[in-house]
């Protein structure tokens, strides 16, 4: 049983000794490059696409409502026959036909209409 104040104690010790030392010490050689790694600008998300990631893929991921999924060919492409304008339109405003509903702004109402027509870009780009 007198061990158990001593462990506590070091217990204590060791764990206000680790606070803080989550990032490593600077390094004093100059960093390798990691071939693997991708370019700064391959990593920025395209156009639409954090509004998608965001708001359009609750639905859009797995066809709630009968939301077209995301790169799927068959069910985008009707859709995409009619024109993005008309996708512009209803993903403004919203609509209601036979495979599903669309809501106004995909219930984005603090979404610009310039974020909301970029990730309908992204979307008909991936099932192109």
């Amino acid at each position: 049983m007198k061990m158990f104040p001593l462990l506590s104690a070091l217990a204590l010790t060791l764990l206000i000794a680790a606070c803080g030392q989550g990032t490593a010490p600077p390094s004093t050689t100059a960093p390798v490059a990691d071939a693997a790694a991708p370019a700064p600008d391959a990593a920025a998300p395209l156009p639409g696409e954090r509004t998608y990631k965001t708001t359009c893929s609750l639905c859009h991921a797995a066809g709630v409502a009968g939301a077209p999924k995301l790169g799927d060919k068959a069910d985008w492409a009707p859709r995409l026959a009619q024109g993005k304008e008309l996708l512009y339109q209803h993903a403004l405003q919203g609509f209601t036909g036979q495979k599903g509903v669309m809501p106004p702004r995909g219930t984005g109402m603090s979404l610009k209409d310039e974020e909301i027509t970029a990730a309908v870009d992204y979307m008909a780009a991936k099932a192109e």
